[in-house]
């Protein structure tokens, strides 16, 4: 469990996280050698975000598909601290990062080092098998690496049955029972997704999720302007990518109106 609690990284109840996908790395496949846009995109998005009123954003290494499996070369960590370096102290809010796919022990060391609050770790308990291969449970090894490099500040939110991914390795193994797993294990929070990016989250795998543990409990995918008021009343935050984008295409760039629409949205609900 980290030093620091949700509540303290989110002081605002049900925060609102932005996606921001990163142009592609270099060594990867989709890398165009335009390091310069791919810095100054992110801020742009960034400071649209922070415009726009999202109380955190979340930044992701996703155009560098196809994805290694649990490894990324130290390339890849050094861009991702640059770019969050430059991130946090340009919109001055919570921000953490993912690498794809399933690198959590290299995005603790982005996030440490470049003074981010929380990562997304997918593969924290039980075996999965997703695009890139069989992805083991890392908890273990995680937070004792957190806990060596002195970074228990820093909030390890936990995918549990993610997208993309097939379980029928653990079909005997309730969703319930995954997220009491991960509380069992020290997450620091739990997120749900729907079996592929933008893909919507059952209302129901929510509640059953919230009726068995204590963690705060966040959607990761298929947010949208038309069914955020369906989720906000369910969750402790949402994480939101493609429908903060133009068209709603996660790979597209972060179109201010979206966001302010849904953000004018929330603070509906809110009221």
């Amino acid at each position: 469990m980290s030093n620091t609690t949700f509540q303290t990284v989110f002081p605002k109840s049900k925060p609102i996280i932005g996606m921001i996908h990163v142009a592609a790395l270099p060594g990867t496949p989709a890398y165009d050698g335009n390091r310069e846009k791919m810095f100054t995109t992110a801020i742009e998005e960034g400071k649209i975000y922070r415009k726009a009123g999202v109380d955190a954003i979340l930044i992701e290494n996703m155009h560098d598909r196809p994805y290694l499996n649990r490894r990324v070369g130290p390339e890849i960590v050094a861009f991702l601290t640059v770019i969050g370096h430059e991130l946090k102290r340009s919109v001055n809010l919570p921000c953490g990062v993912q690498v794809l796919a399933g690198a959590n022990r290299e995005a603790l060391s982005v996030a440490l080092a470049a003074g981010l609050d929380f990562i997304r770790a997918e593969g924290f308990v039980f075996t999965h098998i997703a695009d890139e291969g069989q992805i083991d449970a890392d908890a273990g090894p995680l937070l004792r690496y957190r806990k060596q490099i002195d970074a228990e500040d820093i909030l390890v939110l936990t995918d549990i049955k993610k997208k993309h991914s097939a379980h029928a390795i653990t079909q005997d193994v309730s969703l319930g029972d995954t997220a009491r797993a991960a509380e069992f294990f020290l997450s620091d929070g739990i997120i749900i997704t729907g079996t592929m990016t933008g893909m919507p989250v059952k209302e129901r795998d929510l509640q059953e999720v919230k009726s068995v543990t204590s963690l705060p409990v966040l959607v990761g995918s298929g947010v949208t302007l038309k069914n955020v008021g369906q989720y906000l009343p369910l969750v402790d935050g949402l994480i939101v990518g493609s429908h903060f984008k133009e068209q709603g295409k996660w790979f597209n760039r972060v179109e201010y109106d979206r966001v302010a629409q849904f953000i004018d949205r929330v603070r509906e609900l809110h009221l």
